[in-house]
């Protein structure tokens, strides 16, 4: 019981002790080495891809918690109920995140969890970061998301290829009190994202950029924007490249805030460039592979927008089901009608089961495999049940669940940008067909 209690803010900043790869906390065997020599030899003789070895035997569900992925739960839910939930209303008619809960995601070690300890971080794991994102959406995913573009894709790709230079400037600052912000999309591209129209011209060892970007999620309050452009348009896509840029650079502007259906209190901005003059220093990883590093953080970032629809779902039911259960009509309660139960076990059997993908998706991604088919089918599945869940919630609870006076209408508003950002449902469809083709063309 004392392992699960909960965590100080000072503890949880320090949370040196969540280094979780898969096989540290869920393995409890390892295989022999006659299985694995047979394994080999049988993956070798068939021609199929070898993913990376777990050198395990009997791995745990995926659903299954270390006692410190539950403590690290259990602190993100006390912070989500302590300092988001009196705050949700009144940001959600207002539009505008209270930046003490911002101040408070980074006091609490909440961001930025897989920074390594050599630059100051906890050097957590990405199923862990996602586990905050749940737990955070239950309550208010205009706050996850922020937490979400930081950890799962600004963080993700600073490790992957900043200079050492790069991550020594930045990373310590994205743990303590730098939000950050993804910027590609723009008025004529959206899902055909490298279609994008915003470029760097090359003038000695600096570039020049001149553009825009549109729905950009932290641009109110980031002081480092990650933005894709592209450096050479004679290329098409194989010219775009990935700067980091820091807010205050000169020529670089934030633009009109977007009124938007939900995730309200999360700001969503126009960005313009305007002779913006950057170091080649500041060029993440290589000219022209930005697509490439693009393609790939998404692919798994959406494994986070699906954690972020599942916590949603399961905060609109944990709202919505005390009500069904203590609402009367014909003389009894509507909970002891068999059609409501029915409703009621469908629709949770849908969230757990979305649940379970996303939770295997992350596990998957810390142990080093490849996740494209595994998280578009996440997104896909979680934002599809959100949208259902909300929904027959707002029919379940009735005439008041159409009004401000509870909080299913916001759920319900908030869950439909999760079958658009990140990539719409179609764009999701369309990956798993073409790794389905791709998997059948190889014989698996």
């Amino acid at each position: 019981m004392a392992a699960r209690m909960m965590m100080s803010s000072r503890t949880l900043s320090s949370f040196g002790a969540l280094k979780l790869p898969l096989l540290n906390t869920i393995a409890r065997k390892t295989v022999t080495p006659c299985t694995q020599r047979i394994i080999h030899r049988t993956l070798s003789s068939s021609g199929l891809p070898q993913q990376p070895s777990l050198n395990v035997e009997n791995p745990t569900a995926a659903t299954l918690l270390s006692d410190e992925e539950q403590m690290l739960k259990d602190a993100a839910a006390k912070f989500a109920q302590d300092k988001m939930a009196p705050l949700v209303k009144q940001m959600d008619e207002t539009g505008v995140m209270d930046m003490g809960i911002i101040d408070g995601l980074f006091e609490h070690g909440f961001m930025s969890i897989e920074v390594p300890e050599k630059y100051g971080g906890p050097g957590s794991s990405f199923f862990a970061s996602n586990l905050i994102v749940e737990e955070l959406s239950k309550v208010d995913a205009s706050v996850a998301v922020g937490l979400d573009i930081q950890n799962t894709l600004n963080t993700t790709l600073l490790l992957q290829y900043g200079t050492e230079e790069q991550k020594q400037r930045y990373l310590p600052r994205f743990i303590t009190d730098t939000f950050t912000s993804f910027c590609l999309s723009e008025p004529q591209s959206g899902s055909d994202a490298f279609a994008m129209k915003t470029n760097a011209r090359k003038d000695g060892d600096h570039y020049v950029i001149n553009g825009s970007k549109i729905w950009i999620s932290n641009a109110a309050f980031a002081k480092v924007f990650l933005v894709f452009v592209n450096a050479d348009l004679t290329k098409g896509y194989r010219g775009i490249t990935a700067f980091i840029i820091d807010r205050d650079t000169e020529g670089f502007s934030i633009g009109r805030k977007e009124d938007k259906l939900g995730l309200r209190a999360s700001p969503t901005c126009e960005i313009n460039f305007d002779n913006v003059r950057v170091h080649e220093s500041q060029v993440l990883g290589e000219v022209g592979q930005g697509y490439k590093y693009c393609i790939g953080v998404l692919n798994e970032g959406r494994i986070g927008i699906a954690s972020q629809m599942i916590g949603l779902a399961q905060g609109c039911m944990d709202h919505t089901v005390p009500y069904v259960m203590e609402r009367e009509q014909f003389g009894q309660k509507l909970w002891d009608f068999q059609a409501m139960q029915h409703q009621i076990a469908h629709i949770q059997t849908q969230i757990e089961v979305a649940r379970t993908m996303v939770y295997n998706a992350a596990r998957l991604r810390d142990a080093g495999y490849q996740v494209i088919k595994e998280a578009s089918m996440a997104k896909y599945f979680a934002g599809e049940v959100a949208t259902q869940t909300t929904s027959k919630c707002i029919e379940w609870m009735g005439g008041v669940g159409f009004t401000k006076d509870y909080p299913i209408e916001k759920y319900y508003r908030d869950c439909k940008i999760g079958t658009i950002y990140e990539g719409t449902s179609n764009i999701q469809l369309n990956t798993i067909a073409k790794c389905i083709k791709d998997e059948k063309a190889r014989g698996v």
